[in-house]
C-alpha cells in the first residue's frame, strides 16, 4: 500500500534522507522509528506530496505521492508533527470545516472520535492546551475513516490516559483493515501498535524488521538482590555480565547462559528477582550507542 524507493532527499545544508526504502503491506501498522531530526518528518513529508526528492520516489497504493498527491488525500488522514489550525475557531468549527471541505454529510464517527478523546470542542483553538489541540488533529484525521493513515509523533502532548485511547483506536483501526503509518520516538507506542518498525538514523535506514525478531537479538535482563556483601562477591567473581543498581542489587543479562546465571545464583541467597520486559528502548540504543538520548 505504501512504498519508499531510495528516497532521496539533500538540503543546502548536507542534511536530509539518504536512499531510505522500505513498504507498508495494506492492513499493516508500521512503525517509523527515530530521533528529532534523524529525518522521519522529512520521508512523511515525500509521502504527502510536499516536497520533491533529489531522487528517489514514493507511492501510495500505486499512485506517485507527488504527482497523484491530490488523488492520493482523498483517501487519506495525516497528523503533522506540528500542526497548524485556524486559531479563531472552536474545535467544533474546525472540524466542521475540514468536513465540508471533503464534502461529509455523516458526522456520526466524529461524534465517537470527540467522545473517544474527551475533546472541549466549545473552546477556541487559540486557548487549547497543546494536548487538546493534538486531540483536534487526531480526530480531524480520522473521522473521514480514511483507507491510509499516516501519523507524525501523533500522542505529542497527549496525557497518559489519552495515549491509552489512542493505542485502543490504532488496534480497532487496524482490525478494519486500515494501513497506518506511524513515526514516534516513543518506542513503547510502537511496541504496543505495530508489527513491524523501520529504524532511521541521520537520514539513513538501519533496520526494517518485525518487532518480535527484533526484540529476539536482545539480551534478557534480571534484577537480583541478595542477601549479603559475600553473595555479591561471588557474582563479582563468576565471569556474568551484570551492572550494579544498588548496594546489593545487580542487573544481570544473559542470552545464552542462563545455566551458568542459574548455578551462580545457586550459590547465592536471593532476596527478590524480576525480569523486565524487553523493548524497544534495548533495540533502539544498539542502534545508536548509548551517548544519544531521546
Amino acid at each position: 500500500m505504501i512504498k519508499v524507493e531510495s528516497l532521496t532527499k539533500i538540503y543546502s545544508n548536507g542534511k536530509g534522507i539518504r536512499d531510505v526504502s522500505f513498504e507498508v503491506q495494506e492492513g499493516e501498522v508500521f512503525g517509523f522509528l527515530g530521533p528529532n531530526g534523524a529525518g522521519k518528518t522529512t520521508t512523511l513529508r515525500h509521502l504527502m506530496g510536499f516536497i520533491n526528492p533529489s531522487s528517489g520516489k514514493a507511492s501510495i497504493n500505486g499512485l506517485d505521492c507527488r504527482k497523484d498527491a491530490a488523488q492520493i488525500q482523498k483517501k487519506l488522514g495525516y497528523v503533522p508533527g506540528e500542526i497548524a489550525f485556524y486559531e479563531n475557531m472552536t474545535g467544533a468549527q474546525f472540524l466542521t470545516f475540514i468536513d465540508e471541505l471533503r464534502g461529509r454529510k455523516d458526522h456520526t464517527r466524529r461524534a465517537q472520535l470527540m467522545t473517544r478523546f474527551e475533546l472541549e470542542s466549545d473552546r477556541k483553538i487559540r486557548k487549547m492546551s497543546k494536548g487538546m489541540k493534538q486531540k483536534v488533529g487526531l480526530i480531524a484525521a480520522f473521522m473521514n475513516d480514511p483507507a491510509v493513515i499516516i501519523l507524525d509523533e501523533p500522542t505529542s502532548g497527549l496525557d497518559p490516559l489519552m495515549q491509552k485511547r489512542f493505542v485502543e483506536l490504532i488496534t480497532l483501526e487496524r482490525s478494519r483493515g486500515k494501513t497506518i503509518l506511524m513515526s514516534s520516538h516513543m518506542l513503547d507506542e510502537i511496541d504496543q501498535t505495530c508489527e513491524r518498525a523501520g529504524i532511521i538514523r541521520e537520514g539513513e535506514i538501519v533496520a526494517v524488521e518485525k518487532i518480535h525478531i527484533l526484540k529476539e537479538g536482545l539480551l534478557q535482563s534480571f534484577v537480583v538482590t541478595l542477601a549479603s556483601e559475600a553473595d555479591m562477591a561471588i557474582i563479582q567473581s563468576s565471569g556474568l555480565d551484570y551492572t550494579p543498581k544498588g548496594p546489593l542489587i545487580v542487573e544481570i543479562f544473559v542470552k545464552q547462559n542462563y545455566h551458568d546465571m542459574l548455578r551462580t545464583l545457586a550459590d547465592c541467597k536471593v532476596i527478590h528477582m524480576v525480569s523486565p520486559p524487553q523493548t524497544l528502548e534495548q533495540i533502539f540504543m544498539g542502534f545508536y550507542g548509548k551517548e544519544h538520548s531521546l
